[in-house]
């Protein structure tokens, strides 16, 4: 999807224009990926604009920058305001937002040095991930001949923009092949996650998942999945998947910020169940849109009004002049 110009963003506690927001060619985060990010989402809801888990994904930033002993130069407070005015700078009703921390410019080599912490934020419009007709009919995905990284060699859990040089080889492999995504096992053989979603595998109304063991990235939207499922009744497991488990489950489906929630219909050319998303997967999806949508009471309080303060003030009654 091609990048849609907007008009600002945020780069360490300004707001600046779209054409300058620019970075030194020489940046530490270029040359060796020190970089750490978030994708978040707000809805237009039928209470007004949110974004989804705000907080939640702020924590899973300021965990990676400690996983990679970055300073982050902000409170999670001033970030996740810092998210808000970014999209009220854009007018934007619905988005995809993407704070960036990284080591910018000072030195080059491997060991960081005196290279500062930069943070920015941008926000743009992204459709669905996988294609609209994904969320219905489902997607053809393969196993990936990639694996996820090892154990203690890359930390899976830390949202690192180097760890997806990983991920843009699932990817290319897949599209290259003609499928929409790719699986990845992990160094044991064992099912981790596509290149940019985490995955469910359902067999007999029994919901399992890969657990952080498989060198997955923890999910916000995996975490969301979870707790509607277990509120549904339905047994969840997370536990190790063989691979050949796919092949015989009655639904699979990806979650994630991009892909939401999206069934795969084939995978290495085998049907999966029938073919098309499963009930299960379906009952899970319409309540998860039906929450985003704001169709239904936010009872976890997972969304995070945009434009608060201005619709507080339109419902305010004016004063009338004695």
């Amino acid at each position: 999807m091609p990048f849609e110009e907007v008009k600002k963003v945020w780069m360490n506690g300004r707001l600046v224009d779209f054409a300058d927001a620019k970075v030194h060619v020489f940046t530490h985060a270029i040359h060796y990926g020190s970089g750490l990010f978030e994708g978040i989402r707000c809805y237009n809801t039928k209470r007004g604009p949110a974004i989804f888990r705000l907080p939640e994904h702020t924590r899973r930033l300021f965990d990676s920058c400690k996983i990679y002993r970055m300073d982050m130069p902000y409170s999670a407070d001033e970030i996740n305001r810092a998210c808000i005015d970014t999209i009220q700078a854009n007018d934007f009703e619905d988005c995809y937002l993407r704070p960036v921390v990284y080591r910018g410019f000072h030195s080059l080599g491997v060991f960081p040095g005196s290279c500062p912490v930069d943070v920015v934020i941008g926000a743009w419009r992204w459709g669905k991930y996988l294609g609209p007709e994904a969320i219905e009919q489902g997607v053809d995905v393969r196993v990936s001949s990639w694996n996820r990284m090892a154990p203690n060699t890359f930390p899976a859990l830390a949202k690192a923009t180097g760890n997806y040089m990983n991920s843009i080889l699932i990817r290319q492999e897949a599209a290259i092949d003609g499928y929409s995504e790719g699986i990845a096992l992990d160094v044991n053989g064992y099912v981790s996650e596509g290149s940019g979603e985490n995955i469910f595998v359902i067999r007999d109304s029994k919901i399992f998942t890969p657990p952080f063991g498989a060198s997955i990235l923890g999910g916000i939207t995996r975490d969301s999945i979870l707790r509607i499922a277990k509120d549904f009744g339905y047994e969840v497991v997370e536990s190790l998947i063989p691979r050949e488990m796919l092949y015989i489950a009655d639904e699979v489906f990806f979650t994630g910020t991009a892909a939401e929630v999206t069934p795969i219909r084939s995978i290495d050319r085998m049907k999966i169940g029938s073919g098309r998303r499963g009930p299960i997967t379906e009952r899970l999806q319409k309540e998860f849109f039906a929450y985003i949508n704001g169709e239904i009471p936010d009872r976890y309080n997972w969304l995070t009004p945009v434009y608060a303060e201005r619709d507080a003030a339109v419902r305010k009654p004016a004063l009338v002049a004695s």
